[in-house]
């Protein structure tokens, strides 16, 4: 598949080769999307006013928006793990860090490394959340420190990604769909992977 991508002011934006970035997500100008990271379907990256940067093994998952004010960069680093329909502005994710689905973090923030912001919270301008602390509320506050358990889930999760990434470069394309179903129609042939709910209650 074709990737398009928009420069602006003669500022292009980089992905490198062993990324993978869905056709439909959008990048705009200063945008910097690093090895082995994943871009999903209808994500927004506009490097328009301020960078971003998306490091190695990083992933922004469907309908994500970063955006940034004039010499603010957003950063993502090292394996951040970016759920669906988050919005990051102006912001700083460290190493490792996951932000649940439909969360905010707004300008100058910081997601301390191995941290995880809960899905729907609205993290302030300017908060730095503590390493390997469970973020979650509007606004957003520490509820405590993460498990074992917690951080290995969140690392499979990311490392889910990784693959992700691997098998849409080698297997995904565009083509027409079927009009019904065929009789032998296979599954995704993939490992499990349990909601962290639902892991917690296997385990008591």
């Amino acid at each position: 598949m074709t990737l398009t991508v928009y420069s602006i002011q003669g500022v292009t934006p980089v992905v490198d080769p062993t990324a993978y970035v869905h056709p439909s997500a959008v990048l705009i100008g200063d945008v910097i999307v690093g090895p082995r990271c994943y871009i999903g379907p209808a994500a927004c990256l506009r490097g328009d006013f301020g960078r971003l940067e998306i490091r190695a093994g990083a992933n922004i998952q469907d309908t994500c928006v970063l955006h940034a004010f004039p010499g603010h960069d957003t950063v993502v680093e090292e394996d951040g793990h970016i759920g669906h329909g988050a919005v990051l502005h102006g912001c700083i994710v460290q190493r490792n860090a996951l932000v649940g689905m439909n969360a905010v973090i707004n300008d100058n923030a910081v997601i301390g490394e191995s941290s995880i912001v809960a899905a729907m919270a609205f993290v302030k301008a300017g908060m730095v959340i503590p390493p390997r602390t469970l973020v979650a509320g509007i606004p957003a506050r520490v509820v405590r420190a993460l498990t074992e358990m917690e951080l290995a889930w969140k690392q499979e999760g990311t490392e889910s990604y990784h693959e992700l990434a691997r098998r849409s470069l080698a297997t995904m394309v565009a083509t027409a769909p079927l009009a019904a179903p065929e009789p032998d129609r296979k599954t995704l042939d993939l490992p499990e992977m349990l909601p962290l709910a639902v892991l917690k209650a296997k385990q008591g």
